[in-house]
């Protein structure tokens, strides 16, 4: 057998390992009958960061148990949470308009609250520059703080569009999804300069990202029912697939090649191989929740976890025509958590 096929044996059953045959193996009723965005797993510290709109809700990944909450003002609105072991902090983007909560890690008591932009919707931690990165969709900025001080000490310009997601490279640049204007921009760390901008076409709303930061490959969920893999050195789209649509999160799960896109539109879970940094094999489609559109890879198990709730029949159709989403089902919001 020469080299050739030696790759390919290896790409194949690689393919095969990955595809296991996934379900929603539980749900965990989490009380409170209002919305949510962003799940984060901390594979390391056993925990799951669950925003639930007025609060941050705090899973145990072994056990399944809430194990504490966080709260916030009853009007703000709870996105995401960064973590950061070195200080022992974590934190949590709100849209109060626009405010960073800095909590403790082992207590989960509050220490802080930090002004950044309006809006602030994904907040990422960067080891390289011991930064925390806020995306402020109102100010159409980027934000850094430090992470061991609770300062703010960089914000880049105005990006001239709604900004969404955001992926760190770790070796000195945060890629960011532009989605008013279908473009991904590249900024220093640092600076918080633009470096380049490029056009996501055929890809529209480019909404959720993550990244393989081994072969700087930047994963985008796009609203237009397509994901695609971009070049973080040239911004070439090296692949271009169809998913479902209302997507909102995707994960890279490194230690097994799989990247999950979560659409809640469906209610699906599209699992996607990478055979090698240019080829990507769709390997499952997993039925969630319609509704399920957020999620979060425990790196540690390779369990999936997705936000969902049950709603009632829609609303009719408001000035725009679009129906609006129906009541919230009492007692129906939990966390999906998907594996073999």
């Amino acid at each position: 057998m020469n080299l050739r096929q030696t790759g390919l044996l290896l790409v194949t059953v690689g393919a095969a390992l990955a595809a296991e045959g996934r379900h929603v193996i539980n749900r965990i009723s989490v009380p409170g009958d209002y919305g949510w965005d962003y799940l984060t797993s901390d594979s390391d510290g056993r925990r799951l960061y669950v925003s639930h709109q007025r609060e941050m809700v705090v899973i145990d990944l072994d056990s399944g148990k809430i194990v504490g909450r966080i709260p916030e003002d009853e009007k703000a609105e709870v996105h995401g949470t960064a973590i950061d072991h070195k200080s022992g902090r974590g934190f949590i983007s709100n849209t109060d308009p626009g405010s960073v909560t800095i909590f403790d890690l082992r207590t989960l008591a509050k220490i802080d609250k930090v002004r950044v932009g309006d809006d602030p919707n994904a907040i990422l931690f960067d080891a390289q520059t011991g930064r925390v990165f806020t995306i402020d969709r109102g100010s159409r900025r980027v934000t850094a703080i430090d992470a061991a001080t609770g300062k703010v000490v960089a914000t880049s310009p105005d990006l001239r569009g709604r900004t969404e997601h955001a992926a760190l490279d770790g070796k000195g640049h945060i890629f960011v999804n532009i989605q008013s204007l279908n473009t991904l921009v590249k900024l220093d760390t640092q600076t918080l300069n633009v470096l380049q901008t490029w056009s996501t076409a055929p890809c529209g709303q480019p909404s959720s990202m993550d990244m393989d930061r081994a072969h700087n490959r930047v994963f985008i969920g796009c609203r237009s029912s397509a994901m695609i893999v971009v070049d973080g050195d040239s911004g070439a789209i090296v692949t271009n697939q169809p998913i479902g649509p209302g997507v909102d999160a995707v994960e890279f799960d490194d230690q097994r090649g799989l990247i999950y896109f979560s659409t809640g539109g469906d209610g699906n879970l599209w699992v996607f191989h990478e055979d090698s940094p240019d080829k990507y094999t769709l390997i499952e489609t997993v039925k969630t929740q319609t509704s399920a559109r957020t999620l979060a890879v425990d790196h540690k198990t390779g369990k999936v976890y997705l936000s969902a709730a049950q709603f009632g029949p829609a609303s009719a159709p408001g000035p725009g025509g679009r129906e609006g989403r129906g009541q919230q089902t009492p007692g129906s919001f939990s966390i999906l958590v998907v594996g073999p």
